[in-house]
């Protein structure tokens, strides 16, 4: 369960990705066999990059892999350092929560105004639904390292914690 737990991005990563790739092949084989194409192939891969996105952001906060400028910490002492690069943990989930937030208040409206999508009339909520979760998911995994890296600063990968 806990192999399960600290991999989770991971799998979700995975799954996505192969469907992306299953979902993209069929299109292509169809169009060159019968010379037509899925119209909703695209609708389900814009998605698929949108949810692949936000989980592999999770999956990079997790291993502290995320995009970062040391520049300005790396001149600082070192015991100064960690709590800068605390500090900034500490706002990175302040602004995650707050993105989680506003894609609930999305969620809410598109639920409320009944959009559907172009090619398979689906609700849009159905796509945007995942959003808050991995925002939620990538604080969890910030905080994580974050604690982690303040405990341990030369902690370089915590997937194998």
């Amino acid at each position: 369960m806990k192999k399960l737990l600290n991999n989770f991005e991971a799998y979700v990563c995975a799954v996505i990705f192969l469907g992306m790739t299953a979902v993209g092949f069929a299109n292509v084989l169809v169009r060159y066999l019968t010379s037509y194409s899925f119209a909703s192939t695209q609708e389900l891969l814009l998605a698929g990059f949108l949810l692949l996105t936000v989980f592999g952001a999770a999956l990079a906060a997790q291993r502290g892999q995320h995009l970062a400028v040391t520049f300005f910490t790396g001149l600082l002492p070192h015991h100064l350092e960690r709590w800068v690069r605390l500090f900034a943990a500490a706002v990175s989930v302040g602004l995650l929560l707050l993105a989680a937030w506003f894609c609930i208040q999305l969620i809410l409206n598109q639920v409320a105004t009944g959009v559907t999508t172009a090619g398979l009339q689906l609700p849009v909520w159905y796509y945007s639904a995942a959003l808050p979760v991995g925002f939620v998911l990538i604080a969890l995994r910030t905080v994580q390292y974050a604690i982690h890296d303040f405990h341990d600063p030369q902690l370089e990968d915590i997937s194998d914690v």
